[in-house]
């Protein structure tokens, strides 16, 4: 496979641990690649690299990381589409700065609520654009995927600060 090219991410499963976890073709599935790759799987919100770090050596205290190795992981897991990376508000949202987070590519999507004081993800039940026919509205443009962050103060944060 050529650099730049995608991944088939039809899958081919392999046994870890006497757990069978599916792993898409395309990559060169390393122990470390692996512990990425079931952090992410069962992650229940985007994680950053940091998380995703920490998580991994929890996983496996046997295996040597580097907070680089995690950084090269997930740019392969982005390059072959198997992840993809998002901004999220994090610490120092009010100051305009955002925390890379990643998530898996598991075809459907997800579109959160952030909270702007304790940085919670809350994930939509539904997708509000699910009724909405965007395509007549933009005859010069076409829609090939979307995104939705709403970002405002959980139910805990507003009762705290007496919103």
């Amino acid at each position: 496979m050529t650099r730049g090219q995608k991944a088939n991410l039809q899958a081919v499963p392999y046994r870890d641990c006497g757990e069978e976890i599916t792993y898409p073709q395309g990559l060169k599935w390393t122990r470390q690649r692996k512990n990425v790759y079931r952090v992410l799987l069962e992650a229940r919100e985007p994680l950053s690299a940091i998380q995703i770090y920490d998580r991994a050596r929890a996983q496996d205290e046997g295996e040597e990381y580097a907070v680089s190795t995690i950084y090269r992981i997930l740019a392969a897991f982005e390059e072959k589409d198997v992840a993809e990376k998002a901004a999220w508000p994090g610490e120092n949202a009010e100051k305009g700065h955002a925390t890379a987070r990643y998530q898996l590519k598991r075809g459907a999507h997800v579109h959160y609520a952030v909270c702007l004081e304790c940085h919670r993800r809350m994930a939509l039940k539904n997708c509000p654009f699910a009724h909405m026919s965007l395509e007549r509205e933009t005859e010069d443009f076409t829609i090939t995927d979307h995104r939705l962050e709403l970002y405002g103060y959980c139910k805990k944060c507003r009762e705290a600060k007496n919103m």
